[in-house]
């Protein structure tokens, strides 16, 4: 008797979490159209808008060039790589394999069926000057992948800036990506 009672609490529990989430990406939402949105990148709150499965998509954004891109791989980490244009980015695979591919492969084999661009609070993609020509260039390499140490975020990354920085997480990488931009970051969901 105990465990229906216990999943039945846990639905209810997640059910109002799902609800806060929505009410407050609306709120942001309307603050973004209103200007009043976080602009200042804040070591405390690393994203105001983060991807996410519950994202409304209220707003989509077309995808840039140079832009950093994002998708989910099976709902718990998030997968970067950099837009190149004409349905195509470039991502560092779990094989080591930088390779240019559609937007429909980077989502598949991956739970996500939504891709988010790093954007200003104004919806505008946050590009670094030399980012196109670095992912370009290292098309075909390959690169000694590891999860935690050279993984696609430190890849996005040195395609930025050219520096290569161990980055073990979505969270660190919004981090640097404010420090880098100083921006608050908006991960907003691109259209296909």
């Amino acid at each position: 008797m105990a465990l229906p009672l216990i999943l039945l609490g846990g639905a209810a529990l997640g059910a109002l979490l799902v609800a806060d989430e929505r009410h407050n990406q609306k709120k942001l939402t309307l603050d973004r159209r209103l200007g009043k949105a976080p602009r200042a990148h804040n070591d405390k709150r690393v994203s105001p808008l983060r991807p996410s499965v519950f994202h409304l998509g209220e707003v989509k954004v077309e995808p840039e060039p140079g832009a950093i891109v994002c998708c989910f791989v099976f709902g718990v980490i998030e997968h970067t790589g950099i837009w190149l244009g004409e349905d195509t980015l470039v991502e560092l695979h779990g094989s080591g394999l930088v390779r240019p591919i559609s937007s429909t492969r980077f989502l598949a084999g991956r739970t996500g069926s939504r891709i988010f661009q790093a954007c200003d609070h104004q919806h505008r993609a946050l590009i670094a000057p030399k980012v196109l020509s670095r992912a370009e260039q290292a098309i075909y390499q390959y690169r000694d992948y590891d999860l935690f140490d050279n993984n696609c975020h430190r890849f996005v990354w040195s395609c930025m800036t050219g520096e290569e920085l161990a980055i073990e997480s979505f969270e660190r990488f919004n981090k640097i990506l404010g420090k880098y931009f100083q921006q608050a970051i908006y991960w907003d969901e691109i259209k296909r």
